[in-house]
């Protein structure tokens, strides 16, 4: 989505309405346009990202995630639940997050970096389970940082050592939603070794 002519219909009105207070306030409406561009546009996120957050709980189970590609917003609507659990990928039948952990506070953002192969398995995992991407590591971690509920009995099954018994769930609670998400066998969750 294309936020230019929205930032571009404000600073005509902008510059419309400056035009009534003479060239003093046309000259000051040309100087605040550039340097309000980017509060402009952060602003238009938001009501995006506030809007998609509100269409989701309309669409539950599904959900409309805004992500930011190439500076520009676009919006991911999940797709539907597949046909049959039994041809998801690894970690797409977690659980749906328990309300209680979920909606115990207002959303929070932050910024994950993953290696492109890893983001494109977690991308076909979100999929093949129905749910964005957004929402299918807020399963994964519900699950692997809930010790007693079935989600987490569910990621545990992922978790195994090469002799087939499950891991312990040792660790840290990052540590626990590493293995949970990447698997015990990714470069990611073992310990870090410096020689």
């Amino acid at each position: 989505m294309d936020l230019s002519p929205y930032v571009a219909a404000i600073r005509r009105d902008l510059a419309i309405a400056a035009e009534a207070g003479g060239d003093d306030a046309r000259a000051l409406a040309e100087r605040l346009t550039a340097p309000l561009e980017p509060a402009l546009r952060l602003a238009l996120l938001g009501v995006l990202s506030d809007a998609a957050a509100e269409i989701s709980r309309e669409l539950a189970p599904r959900s409309v995630d805004l992500l930011l590609r190439e500076h520009e917003p676009t919006f991911f609507v999940s797709p539907p639940a597949p046909e049959s659990a039994s041809d998801s990928p690894r970690g797409a039948d977690l659980p749906p997050a328990p309300t209680s952990l979920v909606d115990d506070g207002p959303m929070t953002r932050i910024n994950l970096r993953l290696p492109q192969p890893l983001k494109d398995r977690v991308e076909e995992a979100a999929e093949a389970a129905g749910v964005s991407v957004n929402s299918w590591l807020v399963r994964a971690a519900v699950a692997a940082l809930e010790p007693r509920s079935a989600g987490r009995r569910n990621a545990e099954r992922y978790l195994e050592a090469d002799d087939g018994y499950p891991l312990r769930p040792a660790g840290t609670p990052e540590e626990r939603l590493m293995r949970a998400i990447f698997g015990p066998d990714s470069p990611l969750t073992k310990p870090f070794d410096p020689a």
